[in-house]
């Protein structure tokens, strides 16, 4: 049968090609839901590196998903089920050391091979996960949950007990999904938000603090901290960080900034603290993402900072949507009915 595929062929110009498949050996889903990722966007804005973009376009965007079974020649789903998509396609061997988002010659879909944005996706039973009751403009930002997931989870192993406070830097969507994970996951633990937007600080109500970046308390300190803020704010961020952490804290890396960033070496060498670089995720996380959002109240949170964008359903749709996204604070997401 013909697939179409939507691809970006160069910045803010998207195709279709038409590819002939025959879907006979994995789990062939129907993409329902999706959202728009930063990376996306820097893909369709050209805001990458001009030879990364010669040797990744063209390409289909979005790794954030969720869609329908429409048939699975494993038996593993039945047709009609609800199922997020895992991106993030590992080599056939694993170590059992090295975690399938960092493993050598892993493929993520939309970031050299082809995204979602496809009439019908064909993957194999383990990178689809099954979930109900959850809204599927939900449901579509699964991906970027369980990247909250993994990095609480490569805490965890990573830090040492005096958790008392933990500290967050930035105030986007990826901040305000770790800090939805870190809530559930580390309930004794004092979690604070060190943002610059007072009316996206707002938002952080189920935590125990938020502060603005420029009016941080002589006194404050955290144990341990994670860096959400990405770009150019990075550094700021990771500056803040080292300076209020208190000695051998453990630093979570989660922000992408095209540029190199500098690190004081001296304090992070005096006070012993631990940098850990974090990225993606993989199928636990997905299922523990799962388990987090088909919790009402958790689900409700998520559902904050989501925009629904009118439904897909031309290619001049696709350019609206991305249109739209640069003027949202947090996540767009919106019906696939192409």
């Amino acid at each position: 049968m013909i697939n179409y595929v939507y691809q970006l062929v160069s910045p803010r110009s998207f195709s279709v090609k038409y590819q002939e498949v025959g879907f006979e050996s994995g789990v062939v889903v129907r993409p329902e839901y999706m959202a728009v990722c930063h990376a996306d966007q820097r893909y369709f804005t050209g805001q990458r590196d001009a030879k990364v973009l010669r040797k990744k376009l063209p390409m289909a965007l979005i790794h954030e998903c969720c869609g329908r079974v429409v048939s699975d020649r494993t038996g593993t789903f039945r047709p009609g089920q609800s199922v997020v998509l895992i991106p993030n396609v590992p080599p056939a061997v694993d170590d059992g050391i090295i975690y399938e988002n960092y493993a050598k010659g892993s493929r993520f879909l939309s970031s050299g091979s082809d995204g979602f944005m496809r009439e019908f996706v064909e993957l194999p039973p383990d990178r689809v996960v099954p979930y109900t009751g959850v809204r599927p403009q939900v449901a579509a930002i699964t991906e970027f949950v369980s990247v909250g997931v993994h990095a609480a989870g490569r805490f965890d192993l990573a830090a040492h007990k005096r958790r008392e406070a933990i500290g967050i830097w930035g105030d986007g969507s990826l901040a305000y999904t770790v800090a939805c994970v870190l809530s559930r996951t580390f309930p004794e633990s004092r979690i604070v938000v060190v943002g610059k937007s007072p009316q996206k600080l707002d938002l952080f109500t189920f935590v125990d603090r938020t502060y603005l970046a420029d009016s941080l308390p002589a006194d404050f300190q955290v144990d341990h901290a994670f860096e959400c803020a990405g770009g150019e704010g990075s550094y700021y961020a990771i500056d803040d960080m080292i300076r209020t952490i208190n000695p051998q804290g453990t630093i979570m890396l989660m922000g992408v900034s095209e540029n190199k960033v500098a690190i004081n070496t001296r304090d992070v060498l005096e006070k012993g603290l631990t940098l850990v670089g974090c990225s993606r995720s993989g199928r636990r996380d997905f299922e523990r993402a799962v388990s987090l959002m088909e919790q009402p109240d958790f689900a409700n949170r998520l559902q904050s900072i989501i925009y629904e964008d009118a439904p897909v359903r031309s290619v001049d749709d696709i350019y609206r949507v991305f249109a739209t996204d640069l003027n949202t604070p947090f996540k767009t997401a919106f019906r696939w009915d192409l």
